[in-house]
């Protein structure tokens, strides 16, 4: 089991049965297998992905032809790239033909079973389980949320930029096993990740900008999920003194 998976199954183990059975029915709603249900839930994924614009998910293009069908299912081609896409590309329900078996696999998940134990129950091998499971697991990371709850506490880390494999670095020599700053404390030669967490774990981690973090950069990163309901806790910096005002 790797250690995200098994963090994940901690993760939810926490969690209310209230939120568990939320957790639940998300991934059931897009891994259903494909029958009457599952072409409504395709059509309200269609709408769900698209619903401010139809694009292309290779190039973002809006210029798209539909282009016939796969299996019953509508295909298109963006003018720009050239390339096909159906309503499922870029999700984990594509290239998939096993529905029924999705939702089996996601309650072997949540009961803490081995991929061996679940492919037994599934009725797939183990290696099919370890891809689905890489897949689910991408999915959930993408489960976004509103607005931030009670307490909401936000910090700033600060990595030195790294040019790592790039050729021809000109306002600086390379540096030399990970290296150090020309400059003392922070500069702008590090990269500002600002992160803000509250207590039910919902979490915004970005790359903020280079060097001090100031206070335009912390509302764009955070403030649409801050309300006046919050109690932001941080530390001293002057950036932080104005969020939600």
């Amino acid at each position: 089991m790797s250690k995200a998976f098994s963090n994940l199954l901690k993760y939810i183990d926490k969690l209310s049965h209230t939120d568990k059975e939320r957790v639940f029915q998300w991934v059931k709603r897009y891994v259903e297998p494909s029958s009457t249900v599952g072409d409504r839930l395709i059509d309200e994924m269609r709408e769900a992905r698209f619903k401010e614009s139809f694009e292309c998910p290779h190039c973002t293009s809006e210029h798209i032809n539909r282009f016939g069908k796969a299996n019953g299912r509508q295909r298109y081609r963006c003018k720009a790239c050239r390339k096909t896409f159906t309503d499922t590309t870029n999700t984990i329900l594509f290239r998939t033909r096993k529905g029924n078996e999705w939702i089996t696999f996601v309650e072997c998940m949540f009961k803490g079973y081995s991929l061996r134990k679940s492919a037994e129950i599934v009725g797939v091998t183990w290696v099919t389980l370890f891809y689905w499971r890489h897949k689910l697991l991408s999915a959930l990371k993408q489960m976004d949320f509103e607005k931030f709850d009670g307490i909401v506490e936000i910090d700033e880390t600060y990595f030195l930029y790294s040019e790592k494999g790039k050729r021809g670095i000109s306002d600086r020599k390379p540096r030399k096993r990970g290296g150090k700053s020309k400059h003392r404390g922070i500069s702008k030669e590090q990269v500002c990740v600002l992160v803000a967490r509250d207590r039910t774990k919902s979490t915004v981690s970005k790359v903020a900008c280079m060097g001090r973090v100031v206070k335009t950069r912390v509302d764009s990163m955070s403030g649409t999920k801050l309300s006046t309901d919050n109690v932001i806790v941080t530390d001293a910096w002057r950036a932080y003194k104005t969020i939600g005002l």
